[in-house]
């Protein structure tokens, strides 16, 4: 069998279409390994940052939950406000909430990036202040406790602005818009702690 000049031409063609086919299929498979690879990260980064959520939001939650039972232990303990409950029994709760926000924070430790990780530890310090306040571990004026807990609701705001950021919701929970507020107290008490001092 021999071949003409047109049946060359013919096979240069064909080659070419062969060529362009292979690297038509090779760029389909490149493009969709690619865009692939990229929907499972943005998969993993939304699994994460919904981890990542929750573990902020309950450690918050632990945090609340254990200044509650502080503000009910010290007022018992100075008078302000008498408990049915024993001192004991307020304590063991106390421990108990303590022991469950130091689970949280260790899930913080886990998943919170670095500036999430420094305001935890921060926020941690301020709600031990109060927890030993309260427990009598160390002392200190009703202004030296309104103090702690000032201190406490500024590192719940810095944990949550670093929380934000790393999980990259837009604007912020400070600033202009959102100015310092200070302790909600009851008008009654608010009235009669003024005039005593």
């Amino acid at each position: 069998m021999t071949l003409s000049l047109g049946d060359g031409l013919g096979t240069g063609e064909q080659l070419v279409t062969v060529a362009a086919v292979l690297l038509g299929a090779l760029t389909t498979h490149l493009t969709n390994y690619v865009m692939e690879r990229s929907r499972h990260r943005r998969e993993l980064l939304t699994r994460w940052d919904d981890r990542k959520l929750d573990a902020y939001g309950g450690y918050v939650d632990r945090v609340r939950a254990g200044i509650f039972l502080a503000v009910h232990l010290y007022e018992h303990r100075e008078g302000i406000r008498r408990s049915e409950r024993p001192d004991a029994e307020m304590v063991a709760e106390m421990a108990e909430a303590e022991w469950q926000r130091g689970r949280s924070f260790e899930q913080i430790m886990l998943l919170g990036g670095d500036d999430v990780v420094e305001a935890a530890h921060d926020l941690s310090a301020a709600v031990r202040a109060i927890d030993w306040q309260a427990t009598g571990r160390t002392s200190g004026t009703l202004e030296e406790w309104r103090e702690l807990h000032r201190a406490a609701f500024r590192a719940i705001n810095d944990f949550h602005e670093a929380a934000r950021t790393d999980l990259g919701v837009l604007g912020s929970v400070m600033g202009e818009k959102h100015p310092e507020r200070d302790l909600l107290l009851p008008a009654a008490r608010r009235e009669g702690n003024q005039s005593s001092g």
